[in-house]
């Protein structure tokens, strides 16, 4: 955002200060001023010439010799500009001045150009005639400069006045960085009402003047808005017997010193309204309007349609498009159709000013791939009370500047109004959140320079509708601090009460799961949860697998992060490979990540976020030993019970005879195997590696940090052993559920100590021998108790064919 002080000084008349003195004010009361640039900067001793008298070089044909009247004597300038003539009034830079640059456009030079006088061809010239460029402009900027030559005033311009001074050269240009929730400042008057509260000056809006014939435009134009959820307002006025014209030299030097070409009144009064008031206005030829009708509407999807550049664009159904009785002939908030431009023909014109969501404008902008100075400002979301007053602004020029008679009456289309806001006050409050001692009576005053208004009844602060940053007491106190100055806030030191502050019970268990990977030798990786769709293949997933089922990512960095994964695995083993083929030996890795479960495709919510623990490694250990930092995990997280492995885990990534999935209270919380030998091949790991993963949000339900301590037993434990032959395909997890269930109440503990196969062993059976403790906590354990309860396990372990060793 751009603004010229000589623009904000026509709301703060009274304002008077250097371009540093607003810069730092005006961003230490929030308004932040990036920089600004003087546009008389190397501008010296420059007034209007006229030439009195033109000859030609006695040694040049191509110079001419030409005596020059700057009002307080005549001097001689020697020139080769081509359109010269007698009588001509120009700018003439004098002995000793200065110019900005050359005759090239933008061509400025550091610290400006001096003119000397001095001699060319032998003939003395004691000053320089100026282009714009050489003032460091563009013709751009002044349509009325010739394509190649010297700047000509107009004849009744005062001979020896300040030349910079009628180019409106005089002026600060400053470039703001505006937050988007300060809508208002993206406007002369919303800078110029900052300004004005700032320097503690009166701050005087335009004064719109009420304006049309008494015709009404009910009877030019009918209006509807069929969605008005991205319409909210809607205001058009018509103007006839337009006469289309240069603007004068005021408007076009308000427009250039904020960089806007002017190219002839209507455009430049539209554009002039967008700036003055931050609302974007069109105009259309009311004759080229199907029926003479506005209809508000959403496109079509494929829809084609032509701008005012000339581009076909493709439309969908999303895109809100401002249509006649027939056609489209504008794409609302962004730009009009060359099917209803104004051209020098046109005699009728309809102004527009609406309110658009800014959310679909800028959608909208993006689908259709055109961004422009209106939709910039229509995405940040504008107040829908200004239309009316931009809209009424511009007739009000029309008339003043004769560009037509405007008709009486207005349409509004406004279906549902927005009011203010009002947001309770506190002086108290506000003092205590900024550390402040200021009076409610000062706090009001800062609110009334700013246009807040106060109902001393309720106690509330209005906000007008053009602030959209104001709801709540902390949004006051802002504005208080601002104008109190931030400077002059004492420093003070925090007040409250000291507390305890501890990990969230997840972050805990987390933390935990880190530190036993740590203990036990893996180091922690981490890797991207976007994915390619290849991994699924990688990982030998079969084409049902639910976990084939990923969430697509809208805009990919490319397809190797098209997705978002749905298993950890892929991120694990090619961080193995990567280390396997650096020479890497004995590597153990382990990552918490979260992996993405949508719950349906495509999502109408949001995902499951499930954290999962994911450890791998390859070299020395295998299998026992991944599962026996498994084991020491859910010891430390307090999960005394007994985790089974189920060694039917379907899992095709696996080695089917080396993976398990890890049950506790019958679910299953995990799996853990060696990598399937295929698997490690795609990813390139020449050796045995193993992984882990468990899910985190079906252990924690499981994990506390409650410990119960016992005292030390008091009554003797009794010990057995028992060493069985048992079938190959029986699982030890089985016998230890035998030993659980039959061991009865005084079934201490219980330890597997020998595991053989060899030939003192029958074919198909292996030889386990266990250690089993019992002790009761009231009294010494008799024979007869302990021989019961080995008969039982006995008995059920021979329900699965199991002898004992003889």
């Amino acid at each position: 955002m751009d603004t010229s002080l000589s623009w904000i000084k026509a709301y703060v008349p009274d304002l008077d200060v250097t371009a540093q003195e607003y810069t730092d004010a005006m961003t230490l009361t929030g308004t932040k001023v990036e920089g600004f640039k003087e546009l008389d900067a190397d501008l010296d001793k420059i007034v209007v010439g006229q030439i009195e008298k033109i000859e030609k070089h006695p040694d040049a044909d191509k110079l001419v010799v030409c005596q020059v009247n700057i009002g307080t004597e005549v001097v001689q300038i020697v020139t080769g500009a081509k359109n010269v003539f007698e009588g001509a009034k120009l700018p003439v830079v004098l002995d000793g001045g200065r110019v900005a640059g050359g005759h090239e456009p933008g061509q400025r030079v550091a610290g400006g150009i001096k003119i000397k006088k001095g001699k060319l061809r032998g003939v003395a010239s004691y000053g320089m005639m100026c282009s714009i460029e050489e003032l460091g402009s563009t013709k751009e900027m002044y349509p009325e400069q010739p394509e190649n030559g010297i700047y000509i005033f107009p004849e009744d311009t005062e001979v020896g006045a300040d030349a910079i001074e009628l180019l409106g050269l005089h002026d600060v240009v400053f470039e703001y960085e505006i937050t988007s929730n300060r809508v208002d400042c993206y406007s002369v008057v919303g800078i110029a009402r900052e300004a004005a509260a700032t320097f503690n000056k009166e701050f005087k809006p335009p004064v719109v003047t009420e304006t049309g014939n008494d015709e009404d435009v009910n009877d030019y134009v009918k209006v509807s808005v069929e969605n008005t959820d991205l319409c909210s307002r809607y205001c058009a006025r018509v103007v006839k017997n337009i006469k289309i014209e240069p603007s004068p030299k005021w408007l076009q030097r308000r427009l250039s010193s904020v960089g806007i070409r002017p190219i002839n009144n209507l455009v430049d009064i539209t554009n002039y309204v967008m700036e003055e008031y931050g609302q974007p206005m069109h105009a259309y030829d009311l004759d080229t309007l199907a029926g003479h009708q506005i209809v508000v509407k959403n496109a079509q999807d494929g829809d084609k349609f032509v701008t005012l550049d000339g581009q076909e664009r493709t439309m969908d159904k999303d895109v809100l498009m401002i249509c006649d009785g027939e056609k489209a002939v504008g794409i609302a908030g962004i730009m009009g159709g060359e099917n209803s431009m104004i051209t020098d023909g046109a005699k009728t014109m309809l102004f527009e000013a609406a309110c658009f969501d800014g959310v679909n404008i800028r959608k909208s902008s993006k689908r259709v791939g055109l961004r422009t100075d209106a939709s910039g400002k229509f995405e940040k979301g504008l107040d829908p009370n200004n239309a009316m007053a931009a809209l009424n602004r511009a007739c009000q020029l029309v008339e003043e500047l004769g560009a037509g008679e405007v008709v009486g009456g207005a349409i509004d289309v406004y279906s549902k109004k927005k009011e203010p806001v009002r947001v309770p006050f506190d002086a108290e409050k506000i003092n205590r959140m900024l550390g402040t001692n200021i009076s409610e009576e000062e706090m009001l005053g800062y609110f009334k320079k700013i246009d807040l208004d106060y109902d001393a009844e309720t106690k509330e602060v209005i906000a007008p509708t053009f602030r959209h940053d104001l709801f709540r007491l902390a949004d006051l106190a802002e504005e208080v601090a601002r104008f109190f100055g931030y400077d002059n806030i004492p420093t003070t030191l925090p007040s409250g009460e000291a507390t305890t502050g501890k990990l969230p019970f997840k972050l805990r268990i987390e933390q935990v799961a880190s530190n036993i990977a740590e203990f036990c030798g893996f180091s922690q990786g981490m890797s991207y949860s976007f994915e390619s769709p290849k991994v699924f293949d990688k990982l030998l997933l079969p084409e049902d697998s639910e976990l084939r089922n990923a969430i697509p990512i809208m805009n990919p960095l490319g397809e190797d992060y098209s997705i978002m994964r749905t298993t950890s695995l892929n991120g694990m083993l090619t961080s193995l490979a990567t280390n396997y083929n650096r020479r890497n030996k004995n590597v153990r890795l382990y990552e918490m990540g979260n992996i993405y479960i949508p719950k349906e495709l495509p999502l109408t919510d949001l995902p499951d976020e499930r954290m999962q623990f994911t450890l791998g490694m390859y070299g020395e250990g295998d299998f026992f030993n991944m599962k026996g930092v498994i084991e020491e995990f859910f010891e430390k997280i307090g999960m005394k019970g007994r985790e089974k492995y189920d060694p039917n885990a379907g899992k095709s990534f696996l080695h089917p005879g080396r993976q398990a999935n890890i049950i506790y209270d019958g679910k299953v919380v995990g799996y853990l195997g060696e990598v399937h030998p295929e698997v490690a091949d795609i990813y390139g790991i020449g050796e045995r590696a193993y992984v882990a993963v468990l899910d985190m949000p079906e252990i924690i339900p499981y994990a506390t940090f409650d410990r119960k301590y016992t005292g030390i037993a008091k009554y003797p434990a009794v010990t057995r052993d028992i060493s069985m032959v048992v079938p190959k395909e029986i699982l030890v997890g089985q016998i230890e559920d035998v030993i659980e269930k039959k061991g009865g109440a005084h079934l201490e503990s219980y330890n597997l100590f020998d595991i053989y196969e060899g030939t003192q062993i029958k074919a198909g059976f292996k030889s386990v021998a266990y250690s089993i403790v019992f002790r009761a906590k009231d009294k010494t354990l008799e024979e007869a108790e302990i021989t019961a309860a080995m008969g039982r396990i006995l008995s059920g372990l021979e329900e699965l064919g199991i002898e004992l060793r003889k």
